[in-house]
């Protein structure tokens, strides 16, 4: 079931909406979450009403596993002159399962104008690189609902950094900002080169910046990079950024990833 399906297929609640979490969207035991934060931003969209400026940053919490019936709700929180801030819960089986505010923000003319989110040197344009094969590693939700490509000839040794080209395999009449965020977790963990297969990981917070009001790309593909910078005791840090074909920047991002091995 594409996104699309699913929330056309959601039951309507006061709050939000209710659905049952697909097979086909899990990592591991729970929703990906790439796909629970953005049914978090569908719920905070619509809580926001006609009108609502276009999304700026998001702040996730991954409380607890997204799986089976889970209630998605949201509400607004304030709503200033050019900023709108929504606070967005997901709740499976009566537990808080992930949190979200998200900040929606108007234009403001600024003399500032700065732009330090270059896209990788070297990159293999989406059209040349070569395709991910799928292999038993690989969670549910990438080989039933992406496309993957390799965005960087393959280097001498491991470091803690992963690129990807990637896109939806269906892209059916999503709201760009929810597609963007849809993808923008896609890639595992930057730690994982680092790791040996088996080792469970699993994100706890997400932050995430949208640098464009209106993301665009080329034939779908986003160029996604996830690079860790510490990790210690358990705990690894990591940026991450999301640029359209053309290399201009979309998201700047930073997550703590658990790392349990």
């Amino acid at each position: 079931m594409t996104f699309a399906e699913l929330l056309a297929s959601a039951t309507p609640t006061d709050s939000g909406f209710g659905l049952t979490v697909p097979q086909s969207w899990l990592q591991g035991r729970t929703g990906y979450g790439g796909f629970s934060a953005a049914l978090a931003l569908v719920a905070a969209i619509r809580a926001g009403g006609e009108g609502l400026p276009p999304l700026r940053s998001a702040s996730v919490s991954f409380v607890g596993p997204v799986n089976g019936l889970a209630e998605v709700s949201a509400r607004v929180l304030r709503r200033g002159k050019n900023a709108t801030w929504i606070g967005a819960e997901v709740t499976c089986g009566g537990a808080c399962t992930l949190t979200a505010t998200f900040v929606f923000m108007g234009p403001v003319e600024s003399a500032v104008h700065l732009n330090r989110q270059t896209a990788p040197e070297g990159l293999i344009a989406p059209e040349d690189s070569r395709t991910f094969a799928p292999h038993p590693h690989m969670p549910a939700f990438l080989r039933s609902n992406f496309e993957v490509r390799f965005a960087l000839p393959k280097g001498e040794g491991k470091a803690p950094e992963i690129c990807w080209w990637v896109r939806l395999q269906d892209r059916a009449v999503l709201d760009p900002m929810v597609e963007v965020l849809l993808l923008a977790d896609a890639l595992p963990p930057g730690i994982l080169p680092l790791l040996t297969p088996a080792t469970p990981v699993s994100s706890m917070t997400w932050i995430v910046n949208l640098l464009t009001p209106a993301p665009t790309t080329r034939d779908g593909w986003w160029l996604l990079r996830s690079s860790a910078d510490y990790a210690e005791r358990g705990c690894s840090s990591q940026h991450m950024g999301l640029w359209n074909a053309n290399g201009d920047p979309v998201i700047s991002g930073m997550q703590s990833v658990a790392v349990f091995g």
